[in-house]
């Protein structure tokens, strides 16, 4: 299957920041993601996201040598109107974070100089390290300790042959 058969595939999630700088501290300093593009944009943004502004800023992180790996999109609307920080207590509805599979001591080793993501909450499941951080705009991140990827594939491989 392609994309070109119809199906829906996700390219990338935005995060509309706050504190640009602060955000590309955590994401590309502290988990270690490579910056692909860093651009402003005009255009009807107003309209489309009820923006302040017809113009934004867009930076997407990702890893250049596996384009597929999905990518995380910082947005610099402007000056927005809304709460300070998202809340931090537990997931009620909405997006409950993003996941990432990384080095997990490496990432948290690289956070924590920099002041950035909060305690961790970690824990294990089925042998695998997994820890909760929070970006600069209280977006839950989960990281997942590298080991997970053979996991990972096999539960893919068989969800999509079981359809």
């Amino acid at each position: 299957m392609t994309e070109d058969d119809g199906v829906p595939v996700i390219h990338h999630s935005a995060i509309c920041v706050r504190d640009l700088d602060a955000s590309l501290r955590f994401w590309r300093d502290g988990l270690g993601f490579t910056v692909l593009m860093d651009e402003r944009f005009p255009g009807d943004w107003p309209t489309l996201f009820g923006a302040p502004s017809t113009s934004l800023r867009t930076v997407f992180l990702g890893d250049p040598s596996r384009p597929d790996s999905g990518i995380v999109e910082l947005v610099d609307l402007g000056v927005v109107a809304g709460p300070e920080r998202p809340p931090t207590g537990p997931a009620v509805a909405g997006v409950l974070l993003l996941s990432v599979i990384t080095d997990l001591d490496g990432a948290l080793g690289r956070l924590a100089p920099l002041g950035l993501g909060g305690t961790p909450r970690r824990i294990k499941v089925a042998g695998v390290g997994l820890a909760v951080v929070s970006d600069p705009d209280g977006v839950r991140v989960e990281l997942v300790d590298s080991g997970a990827r053979a996991n990972l594939a096999h539960l893919t491989a068989t969800e999509v042959g079981d359809r």
